[in-house]
């Protein structure tokens, strides 16, 4: 199973602020320690909203974009992981080895082909083969 661990934004993050070298050397071992688990296959922070935007769909093909920053941080994102576990409580027992002082972090497991098996055709199924391997081949991933 794969997962998306979902590190929230704070006031903190917002704001721009990085962590110190301390922080970030121990999120660096923490990586380091996923990595040759065999668990983590991405992970990177985020630039504050002020360098986003949000496009909304209104159901009529109209969209309107929204220039960052935006006001709730916690619906914000500062980061995040990509993880294959066996389950979700394995995620749970790695995510509680983070060296995170404060803070939440959601984990969310990412859909399969399997979710989709009632409803997928050969083509759309054709057609997500073919965008995996251009992926796997352009990323090495």
């Amino acid at each position: 199973m794969r997962f998306m661990v979902i590190v929230k934004a704070n006031q903190d993050t917002e704001n721009g602020v990085l962590p110190t070298a301390e922080e970030l050397t121990a999120m660096g071992d923490y990586n380091e320690e996923l990595v040759k688990a065999g668990v983590m296959l991405a992970g990177d922070g985020l630039y504050p909203s002020e360098k986003g935007a949000r496009v909304a769909f209104d159901g009529k093909g109209a969209t309107t974009v929204t220039d960052g920053p935006f006001a709730e941080t916690k619906e914000l994102i500062a980061g995040f992981w990509i993880w294959e576990l066996p389950s979700l409580q394995d995620a749970v027992e790695w995510l509680k080895k983070a060296p995170f002082q404060s803070g939440e972090v959601e984990i969310r497991q990412i859909h399969g082909p399997e979710a989709f098996e009632s409803v997928i055709t050969p083509e759309t199924q054709a057609q997500e083969d073919r965008l995996r391997e251009q992926i796997t081949a352009r990323t090495g991933q």
